[in-house]
């Protein structure tokens, strides 16, 4: 008999999912098909305001901000240098406008459009979100970027 098998951390209920996966009390169970409308991430209560997380919805990296003006939710991946970073940049305002600075090269993406500030040719894809009545945040698919929009990807975005 391993201990670590039949410990429990001090405080968490277990419960049990349909597929009798023991999962932690109030953990999100994610859909398994990455092409199902809405996938749940998180708690909006798990949420810390002005900062980011990241989460994987749909196969990719979303980057998830809740602000005094909302949430938003955008591409995780940094355009300029190809990392997984927007989550973890800083969460503010310029022009204007809520934004995320990027923590390599510190370009700034508008929060409600994912607009670059400092260069017009260049935008991250925009996630839509949910809340249902359990506070349960969920991610839809996101928006489709044409080449146009984008010219530092190498072709559209779907």
């Amino acid at each position: 008999m391993k201990p670590s098998t039949h410990r429990r951390a001090k405080g968490v209920a277990q419960s049990l999912d349909p597929d009798d996966t023991p999962q932690p009390e109030g953990r999100i169970r994610a859909d398994t098909a990455a092409d199902a409308p809405w996938q749940p991430i998180c708690r909006l209560d798990e949420l810390i305001p002005d900062a980011g997380i990241a989460a994987r919805a749909h196969g990719e990296q979303v980057a998830v901000f809740l602000t005094e003006s909302g949430l938003f939710a955008l591409d995780h991946i940094d355009p300029f240098c190809g990392a997984a970073v927007l989550a973890r940049g800083i969460v503010g305002e310029l022009q204007g406008h809520a934004v995320v600075a990027s923590p390599m090269y510190k370009q700034h993406f508008r929060l409600d459009t994912g607009q670059c500030l400092e260069d017009e040719t260049v935008r991250v894809r925009r996630w839509p979100l949910r809340v249902d009545a359990d506070g349960v945040l969920s991610v839809g698919h996101p928006e489709t970027i044409h080449i146009l929009e984008a010219t530092h990807a190498s072709a559209t975005i779907a």
